[in-house]
């Protein structure tokens, strides 16, 4: 029996000694533990050399994925006879070479048991393989392996869209600074201008294209404004209260406004590079929330990788962390939305369910993140599935709006009320008819009023007899607490006559 053992340096075909050992598998330690002991158990037939590292790295990827490569296929034609039992490491592999090559392939746990005791004493097995010369062997295949394996390609490094976005954000500052600038300096002498035309790359060309403002009447100005704004401007020009200017102060003006073209132009060149960037590096992103919002979400996270290591909670509020400790710290309402906000889905939705639509769309985006970070396939098929998602749940609580104000919530008819007696040929009438009520035929008893039952002796109350003394005993009570209220201001003023007269009387 024959063991294929693979290695950094190149493919070994041992030839095992004593079969039975691999039914003792619990005894193959003991027999590797010196080189001698393991000469005894297997005894190298074949090996074959790698040439260099890419050869390595094409038979070590073709392992990994359980594939048969040309080389390891000619290695076992050569080696192997077809009589002979090959034991291999790889279940998979094994099914593929005894399909391919019609050999008998062996793979159990045993096998494994006597691999490792072979890797144990290796160097010594094979000959003329040095433990020195195998050791960075094996660090360079595992580098390139796993470059390999991550399949490193400069079209998805998201680096460049980091920077891109930064300096877009840096040229829209400045291109707003230089075009008020513009506005501000060219309005001294044409003050109407600044209403009139509204864009600031328009009114640069205006500008640069017009000079003074007295040569706007004899200049068509059909390639930079529409036909109406035109009008204006040269009506404008005719009654201007600008002052003048100079040669000179008009060329540096429009050396400015040159440099906001410029830079406009600069803009919109980067803008297609990062929508290309971002088409590449994170199509299922780009197609949720857009290529902008895409971008500084990357930028803020400072990589994918990074960003797919968020949750959706996180994504949803990243970018508005100061906001957050604020509510964190004065016990208030933490915030619903950070960049994301300025994504299309959510500025499209009411105010009242902006909340819930970002809530729905950053659990949508994080799941996009992780596919365009780990994922191998460069389609957007999970991000057109998850804007659906989106848009459906938008319209879903736009429709339960729409049913609550028409008064039916559900927006089906409901089914009427099972009625036998309308049931049959002949429906019944739709209310039941009423039974004939005698009591409602009883003459109404004549109400007699206090005043005709007053006139007519013992049909009197008794009531209406004790009334005129409760009136009377009330009455001589309430002139009781006046005379009460009134004795102590009389004594009061007897008392001042009293002492006027004793003042008088000393005097004398």
């Amino acid at each position: 029996m024959l063991l294929l053992f693979e290695t950094a340096a190149g493919f070994a075909l041992f030839k095992v000694l004593k079969e039975k050992k691999l039914e003792e598998a619990e005894d193959l330690a003991s027999d590797f533990a010196t080189l001698e002991a393991a000469q005894k158990v297997v005894k190298l037939k074949a090996f074959s050399k790698f040439e260099n590292t890419t050869e390595a790295l094409a038979a070590a990827t073709a392992l990994v994925d359980s594939k048969l490569s040309k080389g390891l296929k000619k290695f076992l034609k050569k080696h192997v006879d077809e009589d002979e039992k090959l034991a291999l490491l790889d279940k998979k592999l094994g099914s593929i070479v005894q399909e391919k090559l019609g050999l008998n392939v062996l793979w159990s746990n045993q096998v494994l048991e006597l691999s490792r005791g072979i890797r144990s004493q290796l160097t010594g097995l094979i000959s003329g393989l040095a433990g020195a010369d195998l050791r960075p062997m094996s660090l360079g295949l595992s580098h390139s392996l796993s470059r390999y394996k991550l399949k490193f390609s400069p079209d998805k490094v998201d680096t460049m869209i980091v920077q891109a976005i930064g300096l877009l954000d840096d040229l829209d500052k400045e291109l707003n600074t230089y075009a008020m600038r513009v506005r501000e300096w060219y309005g001294w002498h044409f003050p109407e201008m600044t209403k009139i035309v509204t864009d600031n790359i328009q009114y640069a060309k205006c500008v640069v294209f017009m000079g003074t403002r007295e040569k706007s009447a004899g200049l068509d100005f059909s390639a930079i404004l529409e036909e109406e704004v035109e009008g204006a401007l040269k009506a404008a020009a005719q009654v201007s209260m600008g002052t003048d200017i100079s040669e000179s102060d008009l060329d540096n003006i429009k050396d400015l406004a040159h440099q906001v073209i410029a830079l406009s132009e600069y803009r919109g060149q980067l803008f297609e590079y990062l929508k290309n960037r971002m088409a590449a590096v994170a199509p299922n992103l780009t197609i949720l929330v857009g290529e902008l919002v895409g971008a500084r979400l990357i930028a803020h996270a400072g990589s994918l990788v990074n960003l797919a290591k968020q949750p959706a909670s996180t994504v949803q509020i990243l970018g508005a962390e100061k906001a957050l400790f604020r509510a964190l710290k004065t016990k208030h309402e933490t915030p619903k939305y950070g960049l994301i906000y300025h994504a299309s889905l959510i500025g499209q939705s009411q105010p009242k369910y902006k909340g819930k639509i970002s809530r729905v769309l950053a659990a949508k985006c994080a799941l996009a993140i992780r596919v365009d970070a780990l994922g191998d396939t460069s389609d957007a098929t999970v991000g057109i599935e998850a804007r659906q998602k989106v848009e459906a749940r938008l319209r879903q609580l736009e429709g339960k709006l729409l049913g609550t104000e028409a008064g039916n919530s559900k927006g089906k008819e409901q089914p009427a009320k099972y009625d036998k007696a309308r049931q049959g040929a002949t429906p019944a009438l739709a209310t039941a008819p009423k039974a004939y009520n005698a009591d409602a035929d009883a003459p109404a008893e004549k109400k007699v009023s206090r005043r005709t039952l007053r006139g007519k002796p013992g049909r009197v109350d008794e009531a209406e007899e004790e009334a005129p003394k409760a009136k009377k005993a009330k009455k001589d009570k309430k002139e009781k607490a006046e005379k009460a209220e009134a004795a102590p201001e009389e004594n009061g003023k007897a008392d001042k006559k009293e002492k006027k007269k004793k003042k008088k009387g000393g005097d004398e």
